[in-house]
């Protein structure tokens, strides 16, 4: 039968839901599967090898729509070479590849602090067989032995990094955050901004909600976040990628048939009101920097209220503030990353 929004399934914190009046307990219903996040444990005792060790690290790392887009070739010892998996890329929202090559920018920052962490220096020789290419590397990681040498203290938190995507608390920036972050802050050639007057946080915050907007009702650009869109816990287990839709409300919806690819493609939809209100009042953010010919009006904007300069490119913009822990996002196995 098929519900009305007044008949609609109602889905509690505790795990109750309430079809037409019937209530049935679902502790931990449609939760995220243990296998989808086991590499958050880092790598197992049988990993000898200080590269695999240290590639089971860097594989936590951020990337665009938990596309994990990163091959590595191990066939050179002492050695990785790193590529961009051309089947795991965004090529509507992100033509040139540059949100792409960002994550790739992470995945290389975590290498090297585990690698230290192990007693290596990674050396890193960025586009080595020249111009990047997608048939080409991204990077060359040379790992020398180096007893002593200095560990990130922030290598303690990759295991703990996690990706928010809901609301954050209703509260300011607290002042000595934000020293803090200045402080930590170690790449002077690419300047960094807080933005946290209350006028200037609203303009800015509409413009990630018109750009949220403009991709959703962009059939293609939308497209390509419900087709890596892993609905309920056995396509996040099967997948361990992508964006993953768990939890009670996601089940009852897809026991419904209200939640398929086709109908979170549908303007109207109880998918699509879901997925719109979820994204704009939660994370609406850093769409209007895609280059893609319908996002240039908004991508100008967004230059304009950063006083980004004529030529320069802003690279990234993001929330910052205070949310409780969502838990860690699905990762693939380590071998499915390597390629020889």
């Amino acid at each position: 039968m098929a519900l009305s929004r007044k008949t609609f399934l109602r889905v509690l914190g505790g795990g109750i839901v309430v079809a037409a009046g019937a209530a049935v307990a679902v502790p931990r219903l449609d939760a995220m599967p243990a296998s989808a996040v086991e590499g958050w444990r880092g790598p197992g005792p049988e990993e000898a090898d200080p590269r695999r060790r240290a590639l089971a690290w860097a594989l936590l790392a951020p990337n665009p729509h938990n596309l994990q887009s990163w091959s590595v070739d191990l066939s050179q010892p002492g050695a990785i070479v790193l590529f961009a998996d051309r089947t795991r890329l965004l090529p509507q929202t992100d033509p040139f590849s540059r949100q792409i090559l960002i994550g790739h920018g992470c995945f290389l920052e975590i290498l090297s602090m585990a690698a230290a962490a192990d007693g290596y220096r990674a050396d890193v020789a960025l586009f080595p067989g020249g111009e990047w290419r997608l048939d080409r590397p991204v990077a060359r990681i040379v790992f020398v032995k180096q007893p002593g040498i200095a560990v990130d203290p922030l290598f303690v938190e990759v295991p703990r990094r996690r990706t928010v995507k809901g609301k954050y608390e209703a509260r300011t920036l607290d002042a000595s955050h934000k020293v803090a972050l200045f402080a930590g802050y170690g790449a002077p050639a690419l300047p960094l901004a807080i933005a946290d007057e209350p006028g200037r946080v609203d303009r800015l915050r509409a413009l990630a909600v018109a750009g949220s907007e403009l991709e959703m009702n962009t059939a293609r650009t939308h497209k390509e976040s419900i087709d890596v869109a892993r609905i309920g816990a056995a396509e996040i287990a099967a997948h361990r990628d992508g964006i993953s839709l768990k939890g009670p409300m996601i089940w009852a919806l897809r026991q419904t048939g209200q939640m398929t690819p086709e109908k979170a493609m549908t303007p109207g939809t109880l998918a699509w009101n879901g997925g719109r209100d979820y994204a704009l009042g939660g994370y609406g953010s850093a769409q209007t920097l895609q280059e893609y010919p319908e996002m240039a009006e908004l991508r100008a904007a967004m230059h304009r209220e950063t006083g980004t300069p004529d030529g320069a490119i802003l690279q990234m913009f993001f929330r910052l503030g205070y949310a409780g822990d969502p838990g860690p996002s699905p990762r693939r196995a380590l071998q499915s990353f390597v390629t020889v």
